[in-house]
């Protein structure tokens, strides 16, 4: 998903969770800088670069595709991006490998869903919002992974949009063309991807880059034939997935706030999103690449305040003029250890599944990361020690 959703619909559920406007706006800003907490981003402003939740095109064209550069690349993008479903499940007589990558394909409703909102019980607002961007994509990546697969996340040319007429349906094959730049045409149904590569481990094969943006578009149906499920055809309804992740969203945050004793997956809030599901219905039929303005406009009306553009240089100068002391009550201080939590979180599952495709992570409560002066202490141990290799670490902060 984009800003338009993890932003501005992400404050619109949680107005009607029952959270004040200042809250909801952190939750929102917290939920749309997960795609902007890059390590270029956090090196800018000498954070530990570990809890990058995101990577620029520009790190990801310079980042390594050996072991340890894809145990990168899948820790940030499958704990926050593309949560696995099942890390047990069973292709069939498939070979190891195989198996790996096919074990970390996202979808919705999984036990690392229901794993990753306990984890931010109490843990606050920004917590809270860090939290509602991994379920928010869990339901436009669903089929796709976070780590580099030409066999589980390639596109071909059995891929057609499935358009509503009203008293049926009818469907129009999809273009893909690579055109660095260039802006997709939905009119005529011409999409911009990555390039193809036949390298199975190529950065051109992470996560959606194949399907280009089309996954993150609210309006669009599209039916297609991935090689990971045996060439059937999968059909997949972005109004319906991006309503319940709306309907998802307002139970879960509901629940960090205290009104469910405990967090059941398949649970949606219809009731309480019915006095304006018209409104969004709406919003989700409309053919156009960014919803921003439609969701601006029905949280604006609900809260009957103003809500200021994302600015992703809020909170840098609160961050860089704090003493290291106080970096951790900073904005971007709870943030940072939110993201750690959650990577070495999900991180640790896969890797104790037996699956070696993210690494190894560090648990944050049994090794004494009680802060980001704590954090620091231990890059600098690791550092000393030369034992990067074991930590849940980017290159180390200087």
């Amino acid at each position: 998903m984009q800003e338009d959703f993890h932003y501005y619909a992400t404050y619109t559920a949680a107005l009607i969770a029952g959270y004040s406007h200042e809250e909801s706006l952190t939750i929102a800003y917290s939920a749309n800088f997960v795609d902007c907490c890059t390590a270029t981003f956090l090196a800018s402003i000498k954070a530990p670069v570990s809890a990058a939740t995101t990577q620029t095109n520009a790190e990801l064209a310079d980042a390594r595709t050996d072991l340890q550069g894809l145990q990168n690349i899948t820790r940030i993008w499958s704990s926050f991006h593309f949560l696995p479903y099942d890390l047990h499940a069973n292709p069939g007589k498939k070979n190891i490998l195989y198996k790996h990558k096919y074990r970390l394909i996202c979808n919705t409703n999984g036990p690392l869903l229901s794993e990753t909102i306990r984890l931010v019980k109490g843990k606050g607002l920004v917590a809270a919002g860090l939290a509602m961007h991994v379920l928010a994509d869990t339901w436009a990546h669903r089929y796709f992974a976070g780590t580099p697969s030409m066999v589980i996340n390639n596109t071909d040319a059995h891929f057609f949009e499935v358009i509503d007429e009203g008293e049926g349906y009818s469907t129009r094959p999809v273009h893909f063309i690579h055109k660095p730049g260039a802006k997709d045409d939905l009119e005529n149904a011409y999409f911009i991807n990555s390039v193809y590569q036949m390298s199975e481990n190529s950065i051109m094969n992470l996560g959606h880059g194949r399907a280009g943006h089309l996954p993150d578009y609210s309006y669009i149906r599209y039916k297609y034939l991935p090689a990971w499920n045996e060439y059937r055809e999968i059909l997949k309804d972005n109004p319906s997935d991006h309503l319940h992740a709306f309907a998802q969203m307002v139970y879960a945050l509901k629940y960090l706030k205290g009104n469910h004793g405990e967090f059941e997956r398949e649970k949606y809030d219809w009731e309480s999103i019915a006095p304006y599901r018209g409104q969004i219905d709406a919003i989700f039929a409309k053919r156009q690449p960014d919803d921003s303005a439609d969701w601006k406009a029905l949280g604006e009306e609900i809260s009957c305040k103003e809500i200021p553009a994302f600015d992703i240089s809020r909170y840098k100068d609160e961050y860089k003029s704090a003493d290291i002391k106080e970096k951790d009550e900073t904005y971007i201080g709870r943030f940072i250890m939110a993201a750690l939590a959650q990577k070495s979180m999900v991180t640790g599952h896969i890797f104790n599944s037996g699956n070696p495709l993210a690494g190894i992570s560090v648990d944050p409560d049994k090794n004494g990361l009680k802060g980001i002066p704590a954090y620091f202490k231990l890059i600098e141990y690791n550092v000393k020690n030369e034992e990067i290799e074991l930590f849940d670490t980017d290159d180390p902060v200087e």
